[in-house]
């Protein structure tokens, strides 16, 4: 509306221009070389008009024939652009299917039409990742890495194929160079940060995670921390007691929860004599996780007491969380060790019908202890064999008898986790005989093999035939000792969503999240 009401005000004004030199008529006299020539102010504003006219359509004549280059090589451009982003899509589309012919026949193509752009080398690199060929895939990202413009997607695929070939130190020159280069790179500050655990270069790692600081969240970083900071604070338990003082105290204010710090700052605070703050620190990390590491320092924590001052305060400390099992196990463990034999039996009665091997280890000793009954003792740990197995610190099927800052499976930060081996975990394959081929047969398994029925458990160990003892867990294999055919098969190259910033194909302990696809990919080569 706004534009029609300007165009009939500019029609008007000239309108009203025309109609006002048209009532005011006049001459005009042009005398030059003795030629004189006479006309009216209309006439003549007409003929300059004219020949303004005359003049801009020769200048847009001369000027389409000198742009015609130009404009030319712009439009041959353009179409080749065209074809590029077609090339490219359906290289792309044929790399994510599996197409390895399509796959090297758009790569070629692109190479010819568009060599040297980004997603052209991309496609490139998978297209070889998708065929096998890795020398080729690695050329490709050395010349990725090499430019500015795509050095982090070149050190990136680097990294993954010097993991491939198991090159630690290559991988971890990749990735630390990617750091320095794009500080905000995950993939670049979680690899380092593995690396430097693995090497137990802890005051590097804190270092790094300061760096990344502005990019994690502020949960997570202060887990990281408290963790490092707890990890450094064992390494120098030995050497230097006071800094490793002030590392777990800094990591209990971190992240009061954490067990190991909780633990340590409980024990050097009660060397130090501050008592009551040891005591709050193990108790607060106690309510929230329930450890036999905990209930140690906090029957520790006046050194020489008596067992049964001890005692006291372990049921002190039960108290805060009743209902636990740790809790139970601990007051039995301590009551046992003040002779009080009582207190083990009731507190574990609850768990008899289906005792865990610690339950049944600590009857074992009681029934030593308080009756001299080796037969029931016997009994116990016979049952202790077969019993559900009790939590443990866990990480990657990797189970280990004491805390660890990070997995010595996969290398990730704060990865042990207190609890049951194979509970909560991802499946892993584990060898299995095959069974050997038998001919069908309708008789009796015992009457085939002519073998006698194997005498029930109950007729050797008393008692037992209650209740059947579950059967013992799967123990997952080390992975260098699992089956090939039971490991799932690698993909050749990552997903298409990982196209935009993720080189090529993770190995297969990687799963990391697709980051989210980026914009503007086509921008030079249809510029």
């Amino acid at each position: 509306m706004i534009r029609v009401v300007f165009f009939l005000i500019v029609v008007g004004a000239l309108s009203l221009g025309a109609a006002w030199l048209a009532d005011r008529p006049g001459d005009v006299v042009v005398t030059w070389q003795g030629l004189r020539i006479e006309t009216s102010v209309m006439v003549l504003g007409a003929a300059m008009l004219a020949l303004m006219a005359l003049l801009a359509l020769i200048w847009s004549l001369i000027r389409a024939v000198l742009r015609s280059p130009i404009v030319l090589a712009n439009l041959l451009r353009n179409r080749r652009g065209a074809r590029a982003y077609e090339a490219i899509s359906s290289g792309l589309i044929a790399v994510g299917s599996g197409d390895i012919v399509a796959a090297r026949k758009f790569s070629t193509e692109v190479n010819r039409i568009a060599p040297g752009e980004p997603l052209a080398l991309l496609l490139t690199a998978q297209a070889a990742q998708l065929a096998g060929d890795r020398e080729a895939a690695e050329r490709t990202f050395r010349t990725m890495a090499s430019r500015a413009d795509t050095k982090a997607l070149g050190l990136h695929g680097l990294y993954i194929e010097a993991q491939r070939r198991d090159d630690l130190a290559s991988a971890r020159a990749y990735a630390e160079e990617a750091a320095r280069t794009a500080p905000s790179l995950g993939w670049a500050g979680k690899a380092v940060l593995e690396f430097r655990c693995a090497s137990g270069d802890w005051a590097g790692a804190l270092a790094l995670l300061e760096r990344n600081k502005g990019v994690l969240d502020k949960a997570v970083y202060r887990r990281q921390r408290a963790v490092l900071l707890t990890a450094r604070a064992i390494a120098a338990e030995d050497a230097d007691r006071d800094n490793a003082k002030a590392f777990a105290l800094e990591a209990v204010k971190l992240a009061p929860t954490l067990v190991p710090a909780a633990a340590l700052a409980g024990r050097m605070l009660a060397e130090g004599g501050e008592l009551r703050r040891a005591s709050r620190i193990v108790a607060k990390a106690w309510r929230a996780n329930p450890h036999p590491d905990l209930a140690q320092a906090y029957a520790e924590l006046r050194f020489g007491d008596a067992a049964r001052d001890r005692l006291t305060r372990i049921e002190a400390l039960a108290k805060k969380t009743p209902g636990q099992i740790e809790g139970a196990l601990a007051i039995a463990r301590a009551a046992l060790d003040a002779r009080e034999f009582g207190k083990p039996r009731a507190v574990l009665a609850p768990y008899l019908s289906t005792p865990t091997k610690r339950v049944a280890l600590l009857m074992a000793e009681l029934e030593r202890a308080e009756r001299n009954d080796e037969g029931r003792a016997r009994e116990w740990m016979a049952r202790a064999v077969h019993a559900a197995p009790d939590p443990q610190w866990t990480a990657d099927g990797y189970v280990s008898d004491r805390w660890l800052p990070a997995s010595p499976v996969s290398g990730r930060l704060d990865a042990f986790e207190w609890r049951v081996p194979l509970t909560g975990m991802v499946s892993a394959p584990v060898i299995e005989p095959e069974p050997p081929a038998v001919a069908p047969t309708d008789e009796p398994p015992q009457q085939r093999s002519g073998a006698e029925p194997a005498p029930h458990s109950s007729e050797e160990l008393p008692g037992a035939s209650d209740e059947a003892p579950p059967s013992p867990p799967t123990v997952p294999l080390p992975a260098s000792r699992r089956s090939k055919r039971s490991q799932p098969k690698a993909e050749p190259v990552i997903p298409l969503v990982h196209a935009p910033d993720d080189p090529g194909p993770e190995a297969v302990e990687e799963s990391e999240p697709p980051p989210e696809p980026q914009s503007g990919g086509w921008r030079n080569i249809l510029e």
